[in-house]
């Protein structure tokens, strides 16, 4: 078994191509940014290319608490599934809050877990909570450096019930897990998720997306 944690890589280029938190949305022609239910604009937080595919993940956080980003059916977030081929920066909206302060690289790292190897008395292992505690951390140490995780691509939810997976507004087929995002690594590159952890859902064959928090 192998989790694909998005590692902090330092600052990046505002229209990078590559995995990135933050920075300016790449989209088709004809692309409109998204707008909330409260009349502002929703927030850019992540560019992840999905082999053919890109995710582009936007959250409100005009008034953080009031609009619920949390929720997979509200308005206050948007997980678009773009071709790769052909995209483009977006024009952003001159008011509201619309951009975070500094774009973030992300380098994908593989770490092997093999479940066979935890600890009984802790319970059932969590792929992704295992790989995030250990990354970076020496032997002998309790911790390792947790912040510098961003996230994980493919895999499963994390500790997530199956009564909170979303369903395509589509076709109403469940979803496929695509990613988690952590809130980011310091004041100017993180979103604020309430604290929580992000998970991003994809139907492919219908081209739709869906974002939570748990």
């Amino acid at each position: 078994m192998q989790t694909n944690l998005m590692i902090y890589d330092g600052p990046a280029p505002a229209d990078s191509d590559a995995p990135r938190i933050g920075g300016v949305p790449l989209a088709p022609a004809g692309f409109v940014w998204p707008v909330c239910g409260c009349g502002g604009p929703l927030q850019f937080f992540a560019h992840l290319p999905v082999e053919d595919d890109v995710l582009s993940v936007f959250l409100c956080q005009n008034d953080p608490g009031a609009c619920e980003f949390w929720d997979a059916s509200s308005d206050a977030n948007r997980v678009h599934l773009f071709p790769r081929e052909g995209l483009r920066p977006v024009a952003v909206p001159e008011s509201g809050l619309a951009l975070l302060p500094v774009a973030s690289a992300i380098r994908v790292h593989g770490v092997a877990f093999d479940p066979e190897e935890a600890d009984e008395e802790e319970g059932e292992p969590d792929a992704y909570d295992v790989a995030r505690q250990g990354w970076g951390r020496e032997p002998g140490e309790r911790f390792g450096k947790q912040r510098e995780v961003l996230g994980s691509l493919g895999g499963s939810p994390s500790y997530l019930e199956d009564d909170r997976l979303p369903a395509c507004p589509s076709c109403a087929g469940t979803m496929e897990f695509a990613a988690h995002l952590e809130e980011g690594m310091s004041r100017e590159t993180a979103m604020n998720l309430g604290g929580q952890l992000g998970y991003v859902f994809v139907c492919r064959a219908c081209r739709e997306g869906a974002f939570l928090t748990d």
